[in-house]
């Protein structure tokens, strides 16, 4: 009996012998220097990450600082808002009911939602739940998120906006990144349910898995403990930002987390939908958030071992040194993540982060491929930090330019006070514009807490600052008819939304939103 016990235990030795061995020399030598150089440069003031490896935890810890300049350290169970990384839980959600046949994932929308309408008749008659899953719709990436993020539009508000959003891809052929759409996902679940999102997220998922530390709600966030503080240093010096209000999106970016939790779904995720033992959700489940949808690329990569990337259901996918890989990120003023795994090498990996601006999170990601999969090393922070340089100087250029013009400009030809007003766009809704001493000031009627801040430069247009620097600094230009003005241009920055909205004036207050 003895013997057999010693030979189990030193069985058990080899095994673990032999998994330390396997584990790639970046991993047990270079990693934390690699990241601690990473978040120095880039200026992220803190770093969470795990990987999973052969259903074991290699790492999983903290880096840096909560705040910046503030003493709080990040540990594996800093809370950061997961954002877009929530999809992958709509998606299971609904292709659990779609095994359950509680509905059909080719299912119209309009069978659950009649009222619900897209830009164009024959869309709306077509679209299905499978459609709102995997962003081919035809509507342009980000369209329309100027509108809804941080506002208080309620769910179904946004719904019937969704009818004013006009297409300019191609229905069920071109890939728009839509966050509105999974919105309306939400909704049918809850329609089919009788259920809300929320709940039923954490009735079949985060209370299986043992997620204690994670949330399906943004709200209340500043109040929990040991959560990241939003950083961006975009448009100024590293700053710190408001935490997103974004649960009239949670089907689609409203869910906070920690590395602690998402090590759990990325085990059960490498286990085809086991975790300790325990089936959580049937591998036919997992399977179907897999099959790729809708095609983004089939080209390869000139920079990576890819050659193709397609989308699921709350998930894109690729191939990576012929290995198949899965992946989302997730992008929250202040706080970018990621959430990957390779099945065939039974790897998981999750990065959150706590400045928006910057691309370490995926070279980070892209390191840990590739040292896994034996690609060979190149520095992908070093190659990314080069395009991130490039961006900063035209930001800054940009920047510079609006300020000279602001120190420089006489006054206009038309009064400040013929700017001010109450001003429409069909989506969006109202703005207020009033005079504050030499400068005017910007309101939003849906977006009650952020203001921006417009200075004269030349020529009708002015710099208007966001109060939420998230937002950005961008031209507002204003056109005038009959010699006074009639509509205003307004952008936001491209991480929210990559079209300007044209507000027009109704002296009349005619206008219906």
């Amino acid at each position: 009996m003895r013997m057999m016990r010693f030979s189990f235990t030193a069985f058990l030795f080899l095994c673990t012998l032999s998994a330390i061995s396997q584990t790639p020399s970046f991993i047990k030598d270079s990693l934390d220097s690699y990241i601690e150089r990473g978040m120095k440069q880039w200026q992220i003031p803190g770093l969470a990450m795990a990987i999973v490896k052969d259903g074991k935890i290699v790492t999983m810890k903290g880096y840096g600082v909560r705040e910046w300049g503030k003493e709080g350290k990040v540990d594996e169970n800093t809370l950061f808002i997961i954002a877009s990384n929530s999809k992958l839980f709509t998606g299971t959600s609904l292709a659990k009911l779609d095994y359950e046949k509680k509905l059909s994932l080719n299912d119209k929308v309009t069978q659950y939602i009649p009222w619900f309408r897209l830009y164009d008749t024959n869309s709306t008659r077509m679209v299905t739940i499978r459609d709102l899953l995997c962003h081919r719709l035809g509507t342009r990436t980000f369209q329309g998120d100027f509108s809804f993020w941080d506002s208080n539009f309620p769910k179904d508000s946004i719904i019937w906006k969704m009818r004013y959003l006009k297409p300019s891809l191609v229905f069920r052929q071109d890939f728009g990144y839509c966050n509105s759409a999974f919105m309306v996902a939400g909704r049918v679940l809850e329609q089919v349910t009788g259920d809300s999102w929320n709940n039923y997220v954490q009735q079949n998922i985060l209370t299986p898995l043992g997620m204690t530390n994670t949330y399906t709600s943004t709200a209340g966030i500043a109040q929990r403990n040991n959560v990241a503080v939003p950083h961006t240093n975009q448009f100024s010096s590293i700053t710190t930002l408001p935490y997103d209000q974004v649960d009239n999106l949670g089907p689609a970016t409203g869910m906070v987390s920690c590395v602690k939790d998402l090590s759990k779904w990325l085990l059960m995720q490498l286990d085809s939908g086991r975790y300790e033992g325990k089936n959580i959700l049937p591998w036919q489940v997992i399977q179907q958030t897999r099959d790729g949808n809708t095609i983004i690329g089939s080209r390869k990569s000139p920079y990576y071992p890819t050659h193709f990337r397609m989308y699921g259901l709350g998930l894109f996918m690729t191939d990576y040194e012929g290995k198949q890989v899965y992946w989302h990120t997730g992008g929250a003023f202040g706080m970018v993540t990621n959430v990957c795994f390779v099945p065939g090498e039974n790897l998981g990996i999750t990065i959150l982060t706590n400045n928006d601006n910057q691309s370490f999170f995926e070279a980070l990601r892209y390191q840990i491929l590739d040292a896994y999969l034996g690609v060979p090393y190149t520095d992908r922070s070093k190659f990314l930090f080069g395009y991130f340089e490039q961006n900063q100087n035209q930001i800054a250029g940009e920047l510079n330019i609006m300020k000279k013009k602001v120190d420089q400009h006489q006054q206009p030809d038309t009064k400040l006070e013929d700017y001010t007003g109450d001003y429409f766009n069909t989506l969006f809704g109202k703005i207020t514009i009033a005079k504050s001493g030499e400068m005017l000031i910007c309101r939003f009627e849906h977006h009650p807490g952020l203001i921006g801040y417009m200075e004269y430069m030349n020529n009708d247009e002015f710099r208007m600052t966001y109060s939420n620097i998230g937002y950005g600094i961008y031209p507002a230009k204003f056109f005038l008819k009959d010699g006074k003005p009639w509509s205003v241009e307004l952008k936001a920055n491209d991480a929210v939304d990559y079209d300007s909205y044209l507000f027009v004036k109704d002296p009349y207050g005619m206008v219906m939103q």
